[in-house]
């Protein structure tokens, strides 16, 4: 059961990015502007007939960031006390402050009237939290603890690619700071300084320059890095590991992700920021991001010192996948 548990904490905190979003591109930021009540109401008890326009943004979103705070504080213990490898338990542990640290910076978000650090950090975060929750799934998943036996490798250790393991983790890496990019052009208005997609005012490089301006096409230049790392990263796959389902899948599902998060980022510009499209696109990009997790992870599973071992340590009745084939 807990890994069904991990993976509906993860699936929340990915559609409580999708209701960040919302916000964020409704404009309701400040709709509610008190924390953490909702005019002065607590938060349970505001009545749903005065959600109304950015109320019903905000507020909606505050009710899921709190069922996400729940469930993980429920995570937290539950590995806490079934878990039996320390550095998973931990996991939780990063987890559980991760999302106490964003609901703060949430409220500071909106006592402050929406400072712009604040607000990315707030954004930057989430996608931190999303990684976590996604990890402790992924790790607590069966798969992971009996080594993919089925990958028909017959001795994963010693069969490690050290260059799809760098390759994985800096395109992860570099996913993250396009995210961050992404905040940050989302949160300083620069959203439509360049109005038009694909090229930048008519040409390839703008003709003119601002701050906006400039970190609306520093988005588009780290667009155009992570599909390379991407594709990089996936050919690798294919071409070195196509018999490894665990790196085949999350390499597919990669592909199909960047192309719908390109054409969400061209639909976002030419639709002049359409909330819904603006907002598929936050979390598009936070599942981009929490694929090439997923593969650098599993890519780097060999590492992971006591993934299946410590499960038999602590159950003599635990066995492996695919054992008694």
């Amino acid at each position: 059961m807990l890994p069904v548990f991990a993976a509906i904490v993860a699936a929340s905190t990915a559609l409580l990015i999708f209701a960040g979003g919302l916000v964020t591109s409704t404009g309701s930021g400040l709709s509610v502007p008190d924390w953490p009540n909702t005019y002065g109401w607590f938060m349970w008890a505001f009545p749903v007939s005065k959600m109304v326009g950015g109320i019903f943004y905000e507020h909606l979103h505050r009710l899921v960031a709190s069922t996400v705070g729940v469930l993980i504080v429920v995570l937290a213990i539950w590995l806490a006390r079934e878990e039996p490898r320390r550095w998973v338990r931990r996991l939780g542990y990063i987890a559980l402050a991760a999302v106490i640290t964003q609901g703060v910076l949430g409220g500071i978000t909106v006592l402050w009237y929406l400072p712009d650090p604040i607000s990315i950090a707030h954004a930057s975060l989430a996608q931190i939290v999303f990684c976590l929750t996604a990890t402790i799934a992924l790790v607590t998943s069966r798969g992971w603890r009996s080594g993919y036996v089925g990958s028909r490798i017959p001795d994963l250790g010693s069969r490690r690619d050290t260059t799809l393991e760098r390759i994985a983790i800096a395109t992860t890496a570099v996913i993250y700071v396009q995210i961050v990019i992404g905040a940050t052009m989302r949160h300083t208005g620069a959203g439509l300084a360049i109005p038009d997609f694909p090229l930048a005012f008519g040409h390839l490089i703008p003709p003119q320059w601002d701050s906006k301006i400039a970190i609306h096409f520093a988005h588009r230049v780290g667009a155009l890095t992570v599909t390379l790392l991407i594709l990089a990263t996936a050919g690798h796959v294919f071409f070195h590991h196509g018999r490894r389902e665990e790196l085949r899948r999350p390499a597919i599902l990669l592909l199909v992700l960047l192309t719908l998060q390109i054409t969400l980022g061209a639909l976002t510009v030419l639709s002049q920021k359409q909330f819904i499209i603006n907002s598929l696109h936050v979390v598009n990009g936070a599942l981009v991001l929490v694929t090439s997790l997923v593969l650098t992870l599993r890519a780097h599973r060999a590492r992971f010192a006591g993934s299946a071992d410590s499960f038999a340590e602590r159950d003599p009745a635990y066995v492996p996948l695919g054992a008694n084939a």
